[in-house]
């Protein structure tokens, strides 16, 4: 027997800015839209919390491991360079319910310089970045999101 559900989500909403700022694309594996500002540690994540709580925060990694579940525990979404729908970054970001991409191939990350790169974009901790975590793509800065219902989807 088959169940299936129906959820609503969260999706950018399409424009010329968001298309411009495309970066690259990792395999989405949990949550919906969202934009937010780059984390690589618990220091950032606790000082961008205090002075900005209402701020998503996005951790960038090259790969997760079992010592990271407190920075994915307090950040909002996840973005790595490695891994698989399987891999340990994956299985733990669906089960706490974050957004979350992996795999994606142009991130390179420098965690102790707190930056990375994807493609050719060099970006820091505070940056505002955007994940979409049902499709895999990154852009850089700060995007529009929306609520879609089941049925309401558009193609575009």
């Amino acid at each position: 027997m088959a169940i299936t559900r129906k959820e609503s989500f969260i999706a950018f909403v399409p424009s010329r800015k968001l298309s411009s700022s495309y970066l690259s694309r990792g395999i989405g594996v949990g949550g919906g839209a969202l934009s937010g500002r780059v984390v690589f540690d618990l220091d950032e994540i606790y000082e961008l919390r205090e002075k900005d709580p209402e701020t998503p925060l996005i951790l960038i990694r090259s790969d997760t491991v079992p010592d990271d579940i407190r920075h994915i525990s307090a950040a909002d979404g996840l973005l790595t360079a490695r891994g698989g729908s399987t891999s340990h970054a994956s299985i733990i970001a669906n089960r706490l319910g974050k957004t979350c991409i992996v795999g994606c191939n142009h991130l390179t990350v420098w965690e102790q310089e707190k930056k990375c790169r994807i493609n050719d974009t060099i970006i820091t901790g505070g940056d505002f970045l955007s994940i979409d975590g049902r499709n895999g793509s990154v852009y850089s800065g700060k995007h529009q999101a929306r609520e879609i219902k089941p049925g309401t989807e558009t193609k575009g």
